[in-house]
C-alpha cells in the first residue's frame, strides 16, 4: 500500500478497508484479516492498524467478536457513504466551489463536464 503524506496512515487504512467494504471485495459481514495479518499485508506496525480497527469500530463500520476477530457490521456500506457524502459535502464542495468562482466556471458548464466524464467512465475511456 502506498501512503500519502497528506492524511495520517490509519486515516489512509480506513478509507481502504471502507472502499473494499463498498466495492463488496469484503462483504457485510465477513471476516477481516487480524491486526497482526493486515499489520504485515501492508507493512506498518501493529499498533496503526489497530487503532483503524478502533477507528472503524467507533464508527459502526466492523465489530469485533472476542476471541474471533473483526467482522463487517451489517449495513457497513450504507454507514460508509452517508459519511463520505457528509465529508464530501463539508470538504470537497466549498473548495470546488470557491474555485469554481474564481475561475467563472458556471453550473451548466459544470454538468456539461460532468455528463462527459459518466460517458467517459462508463463506456472504459477514463484517463486514470
Amino acid at each position: 500500500m502506498e501512503f500519502k503524506k497528506n492524511q495520517t496512515i490509519y486515516m489512509q487504512i480506513a478509507d481502504f478497508i471502507c472502499e473494499n467494504i463498498m466495492v463488496n471485495k469484503w462483504p457485510e459481514g465477513d471476516k477481516i484479516a487480524s491486526v497482526r495479518e493486515f499489520a504485515s499485508q501492508i507493512e506498518v506496525n501493529p499498533n496503526t492498524v489497530m487503532r483503524t480497527y478502533s477507528y472503524l469500530q467507533d464508527e459502526g463500520i466492523i465489530f469485533n467478536k472476542r476471541g474471533i476477530g473483526f467482522f463487517v457490521e451489517e449495513g457497513a456500506s450504507q454507514k460508509i457513504k452517508a459519511m463520505q457524502k457528509q465529508d464530501f459535502i463539508n470538504t470537497v464542495l466549498p473548495e470546488l466551489f470557491k474555485k469554481m468562482q474564481l475561475l467563472k466556471i458556471d453550473f451548466d458548464e459544470l454538468k456539461s463536464l460532468y455528463k462527459k466524464s459518466i460517458l467517459q467512465s462508463s463506456s472504459g475511456l477514463t484517463n486514470d
